[in-house]
């Protein structure tokens, strides 16, 4: 049957169908309750009986330009009806002006770029690259930190998710986190930096080829680090002839006010993955950006790596045109600022409800952490746990028209870079009366 002559399904078909079909990411399948959505613009989707959401999570923190954009569906139809596909071994155009525009935008002297399907595939050709360039195997990340749903990039990952891929990619070691779960504010950064340093000389920095971090940590909590930290990771990589690797898939392009989350701290990475809002998720891409001598070593030696839409025309052009929304509408400035008007929101409900614990937020990239006792700040969850008060927060605000991820002992607050000042009242009219009802299950109100 065409497209044309189907019927739309009813949103109870569509859930139905996907389950019995189809699997959920990280979920025991029978307890997966997906919202059906039959269409989005702007800053909410609709189900298909017409039921309203805000997008308060930018889906997975990735429709930064909000959905439906205009400027960016024109991209994709033109790219398709002209050249919808071609193989990693061809250039094109979209291809072509991509890699000179991230070389624009990225830091310093990052003008490289290898394709990708998505982040994860950008972090295991990181840790590849790493690998060969260096002649090192070994590669160092931090316990609260997510990279990926791949073999490598999840053994990199230190949060629970990784444990359903053990034993993993080997090689893998962990230097300390910088805030610890629960935690009100980080750590100092001599002390993690010292902490770190004495690791790298247990395992041998001889042997270390790389470390990644997320300059912003993302869903293990919006860990924004201290002043000096990331400087001090650049430094110890310099002096050991290690590879600073800078994970943005969830962070880069506008989510913290600046093109990329580490340039806030003035640090150029030796490598920087990214997706999500490379194509605010229009359509898949990932991209791997590295310095000129990484990539130099590659011109006469092999890389051994290769994906069937490395350089996809049709996603290269999505990203093409999701960048000049970002640049036409200021929507870099425009996070920056908003994120001032969403750090109010957040200082008004920690001042109304005893529940509110750690706020955190830097541009839109922001969570609300909750506690059981306002007195001790004993998290209302423990680490890698819920709590029934967190999942009656998350059902009030899906009866309510909010759309976000509840986790833990918190929820995010990440909305579309286009949010306006109406709609964060609206989010936060329904936060409000949420976390009344987790005051008064608390005992607090």
């Amino acid at each position: 049957m065409s497209a044309a002559k189907r019927t739309p399904m009813s949103g109870p078909e569509m859930v139905a169908l996907s389950k019995r079909h189809t699997m959920t990411e990280w979920s025991a399948q029978a307890a997966a309750n997906p919202i059906p959505i039959a269409r989005a613009k702007g800053s909410w989707f609709w189900t298909p009986e017409e039921e309203k959401f805000l997008d308060f999570n930018s889906q997975l923190m990735c429709t930064n330009v909000g959905h439906g954009d205009e400027r960016v569906l024109k991209a994709i139809t033109d790219q398709a009806a002209t050249l919808a596909y071609a193989n990693p071994f061809m250039a094109t155009e979209p291809r072509a002006r991509l890699g000179a525009k991230l070389a624009e935008i990225c830091p310093g002297d990052i003008d490289a770029f290898f394709f990708t399907n998505g982040g994860a595939e950008a972090v295991e050709n990181a840790f590849r690259i790493a690998r060969l360039y260096t002649g090192r195997h070994k590669i160092a990340a931090r316990y609260r930190s997510y990279h990926g749903g791949t073999s490598g990039a999840l053994s990199a990952t230190g949060d629970p998710r990784r444990w359903f891929a053990e034993p993993g990619m080997p090689g893998i070691f962990r230097i300390p986190d910088f805030h610890e779960f629960g935690a009100a504010e980080p750590r100092p950064a001599a002390d993690v930096l010292a902490e770190t340093e004495k690791i790298i000389r247990f395992e041998g920095p001889q042997t270390v080829a790389a470390i990644i971090v997320e300059p912003v940590v993302g869903t293990n909590g919006i860990l924004i680090p201290p002043d000096g930290y990331m400087q001090g990771l650049r430094d110890i990589c310099d002096r050991h002839g290690i590879l600073l690797i800078a994970d943005e898939v969830m962070a880069g392009f506008g989510r913290t006010g600046k093109w990329f989350a580490i340039d806030h701290s003035g640090v150029v990475p030796d490598m920087i993955t990214m997706a999500k809002g490379l194509t605010s998720a229009y359509v898949a891409l990932g991209a791997l950006g590295m310095r000129r001598p990484i990539a130099d070593h590659f011109a006469e030696k092999v890389f051994g790596g290769g994906l069937t839409y490395n350089s996809h025309p049709l996603a290269c052009a999505t990203a093409l045109a999701t960048i000049e929304v970002y640049e036409e509408d200021d929507l870099i400035t425009r996070a920056a600022t908003m994120g001032k008007t969403l750090r109010a929101h957040h200082e008004r409900m920690k001042a109304k409800h005893p529940c509110v614990g750690p706020i955190r937020n830097i541009g839109l990239f922001g969570i609300i952490e909750l506690v059981r006792d306002p007195k001790t700040q004993e998290p209302i969850a423990a680490f890698n746990t819920s709590a029934p008060e967190m999942a009656a927060l998350g059902a009030l605000f899906r009866k309510n028209g909010l759309y976000t991820i509840v986790r833990w002992n918190g929820f995010f607050t990440n909305p579309p870079l286009i949010i306006t000042n109406e709609e964060l009242d609206f989010a936060f009219d329904v936060i409000d009366r949420g976390l009344t009802e987790v005051d008064k299950a608390l005992g607090l109100a």
